[in-house]
């Protein structure tokens, strides 16, 4: 649902059928699941309840929702078919908000929630709980006296939760305002006990971007924790190659064990690239760079680049390769940077505009040179390509810098949130 668009209430979303991008039905909404916020904040909605052909319930993120309308839900990419398991910080919106007594903050009057509308912020994929229908007086939804309004989220109490307390749900309510590594830098300095019952208690999507960003040892300690169907799904959702060099750290057993778990074509990617050795061009990589086709235009290439989830080294240029144009491509035929997409008009071919002199690396190509390379032409990212000349993927300037800083140095204090971490 683009900004500006009519927002959604809830109870026109039940039942409602889900299609994947080719139009077929995958079911019907059942739910929705939002996630309660500190400090008056609505409550960020995290996904749907969905329920297949077998009736089983299963958990599409909003993140793979790409549209609300017209009595349908449509959704991108592949989805996870795990039955639905609700988490201790998680709600369910019509299983748990409706029908429940509030009050309003301004007359301490209490009214009776009818429906609950839902609204995508300005320029992001994030949700909100926008705004409540409430009934007036007492009774349930089925009664039908009582003055009936729609009021803002800050408008009722009665849901949020309190800032004081170290539980787990306040934590991730917490963690929820900060960047994934000022997270993990909280974590880190939690007991054991409390970093998993953090964990346990984050999204996947989110888990997997602070598991990016902690200590292989805390890395490992957590992975093992979670139950193992979980647990491949954390990794399907972390960068390819931080997911292999989080298997590497296991136990040859558990490490086949959780990539037969895996999405067969996530699970190709990390094997693809334990084939290597760590500190190489291989090792470095991540195979899901921004790859697009000769007859691609400038305008498409700009779309692909103001994806939310894409990082800014990734997104600082595009490659241009022949078909097929997932890793490993066809022939690799070179690399537009951002700063000339802007320079063309959206019709130029990216192919006319391709900067193809520089050498891309070998994937043998050892760390020392990887760093040379990056400093000596003043980039953030660039192409890995093998014998035959495929794209196979990109090293960045961050996976770089890992390996040449000291050990320790995710444990700076970079912003100050040792209070978060309390309760050690």
């Amino acid at each position: 649902m683009a900004a500006g668009t009519p927002r959604v209430f809830v109870s026109h979303l039940a039942g409602v059928p889900v299609f994947d991008p080719n139009g077929d039905q995958v079911g019907r909404v059942r739910d929705l699941v939002a996630m309660l916020r500190v400090g008056g904040k609505p409550p960020r909605l995290l996904g749907m309840v969905v329920e297949v052909v077998s009736r089983r319930r299963i958990f599409v993120p909003m993140t793979r929702v790409t549209g609300v309308e017209s009595g349908q839900v449509i959704t991108t990419g592949v989805v996870n078919m795990r039955r639905f398991e609700q988490r201790p910080t998680e709600r369910l919106v019509l299983g748990e908000f409706l029908d429940r007594r509030v009050r309003l903050v301004e007359t301490d009057e209490e009214v009776t929630v009818l429906d609950v509308a839902i609204q995508q912020l300005p320029a992001r994929r994030d949700w909100e709980i926008d705004k409540f229908f409430v009934r007036k007086g007492r009774g349930g939804a089925l009664r039908r006296k009582g003055e009936t309004l729609t009021v803002e989220w800050s408008a009722i109490s009665g849901f949020s939760l309190e800032e004081h307390g170290q539980g787990a749900e306040n934590l991730v309510a917490t963690f929820e305002r900060l960047r994934p590594t000022d997270v993990a830098n909280a974590l880190h300095h939690l007991t054991p006990k409390r970093r998993a019952e953090v964990a346990a208690a984050l999204d996947d999507d989110r888990l997997a971007d602070v598991l990016e960003e902690l200590p292989g040892d805390d890395q490992v300690e957590i992975l093992g924790k979670l139950a193992e169907d979980r647990a491949a799904d954390v990794l399907e959702a972390m960068d390819p190659d931080d997911a292999a060099d989080l298997l590497s750290e296991l136990p040859e057993a558990d490490k086949e064990r959780l990539l037969a778990l895996m999405r067969p074509d996530d699970a190709a990617d990390v094997r693809r690239l334990l084939s290597y050795e760590e500190r190489t061009a291989g090792g470095l990589m991540t195979t899901e760079p921004i790859i697009l086709r000769p007859d691609a235009t400038v305008a498409d290439a700009l779309a692909r680049v103001r994806q939310q989830d894409l990082s800014p080294a990734l997104a600082a240029q595009v490659y241009v390769c022949r078909s097929p144009d997932e890793t490993p491509t066809g022939k690799y035929l070179g690399t537009v940077h951002f700063q000339r997409l802007l320079r063309d008009p959206p019709f130029t071919l990216v192919s006319s505009i391709v900067d193809s002199d520089l050498v891309p690396l070998t994937p043998e190509t050892p760390l020392p040179a990887v760093t040379s390379y990056l400093a000596a032409y003043n980039l953030v990212s660039v192409p890995v390509v093998d014998e035959s000349g495929s794209l196979l993927g990109a090293v960045t300037v961050d996976d770089v810098l890992d390996h040449l800083l000291p050990e320790d140095w995710r444990e700076t204090d970079f912003q100050g949130e040792e209070g978060i971490a309390g309760g050690r």
